[in-house]
């Protein structure tokens, strides 16, 4: 049995939220099935690059590219795109479709991404959505029909073991984004008492700039870290400096981060929309995301409360346990399964 997968993000070190999802699918699979045989497509922008990394002993690399097939008996599209090309059967996995529900990105980009988007939907015969929030969102604004989807979870990552003494630090994590709502969570900071500080750590995106202005502009800024990216080993040692967590994002496909956060014991604040409350369970204090007042009564709340801190990041670590790459790659394996029986 041959399986092709697209790979082309799961390149490099500095990894985003599918860039995580693609590697460790593709890893957990071919350790599970050494029988089989994977194969790693990448774009041609990225095919090059892809020889820095190493591949499991079962897999090789392929280009992939318009108007060629791998020749596998399944391709599965880890970024919610698949070539042109058909293929005996295709699986393709829906991240988020935020790029249609609001204006967080160019009108360029939006209309292409939509475009794809409704290509892949129509040409795949099983659609894995990340949450049961994205899995209504594919039904819903690309029409795909339920018995189609199949809903399966993110995985956490291991800690790394960084033992630091907690300080009166906020960390959120990020790209500096309109989507993530930075802009209201500085807003509502400024409404909380002196002595703690705001680590924001991710990279610019878009609305960056506007973002930015509004931090230089704020009377708490001298509190305010601006960290832009930063690597694995220094974002454990802020997970394990943090005492709360701050994540109270307008539109989540899933939420990573949380994970990240309950595994590490950091007591976490999110929004009570999109797929993060189906992704926090009882693990997190949910604020409406829109307001900033509720979001700064909920880092009041943390910030005055040791009791509810420990409350919350006990039972992070206990919920996060249910979240794995092995079942995630376990329970994609089972859909392969489903339709190259």
């Amino acid at each position: 049995m041959k399986i092709a997968l697209d790979a082309t993000y799961s390149l490099g070190r500095n990894l985003s939220g599918v860039g995580v999802y693609s590697r460790e699918i593709l890893k957990g699979l071919a350790e599970a099935h050494p029988e089989v045989r994977f194969q790693a497509c990448y774009r041609t922008h990225r095919f090059f690059r892809s020889f820095q990394d190493s591949l499991p002993g079962n897999a090789s690399r392929t280009l992939l590219w318009e108007g060629r097939t791998p020749g596998a008996d399944l391709f599965h599209g880890l970024n919610q795109r698949i070539a042109s090309t058909r293929h005996k059967r295709t699986v393709s996995t829906f991240h988020d479709l935020f790029v249609m529900t609001g204006e967080y990105s160019t009108r360029e980009f939006r209309e292409r991404f939509a475009g794809q988007a409704r290509e892949a939907a129509e040409r795949s015969d099983v659609i894995i959505a990340v949450s049961a929030f994205t899995a209504l969102q594919v039904e819903e604004l690309l029409k795909v029909e339920r018995a189609r989807i199949r809903v399966i979870h993110h995985g956490a990552r291991v800690p790394r073991g960084s033992v630091l003494p907690r300080e009166q630090l906020i960390l959120s994590v990020g790209a500096l984004q309109a989507r993530k709502n930075t802009t209201r969570l500085v807003a509502a900071f400024e409404q909380t008492a002196p002595g703690w500080k705001l680590a924001l750590a991710g990279s610019s995106g878009f609305g960056a700039e506007e973002i930015l202005a509004e931090i230089r502009g704020s009377r708490r800024s001298s509190d305010i870290q601006i960290l832009g990216y930063v690597s694995d080993d220094a974002l454990e040692d802020l997970y394990a400096r943090a005492s709360i967590f701050a994540f109270p994002s307008l539109d989540e496909g899933f939420g990573m981060p949380l994970l990240d956060a309950m595994a590490r014991g950091v007591p976490i604040l999110t929004s009570n929309v999109s797929a993060l409350p189906e992704v926090a369970g009882d693990a997190a204090l949910l604020v409406d995301p829109r307001d900033v007042g509720s979001i700064a009564g909920g880092l009041h709340s943390l910030m005055e409360s040791e009791g509810l801190r420990a409350q919350l990041a006990e039972r992070g670590q206990k919920r996060v346990q249910g979240f794995s790459w092995r079942a995630a790659a376990a329970a994609t394996w089972n859909v392969y399964r489903e339709l190259i029986r």
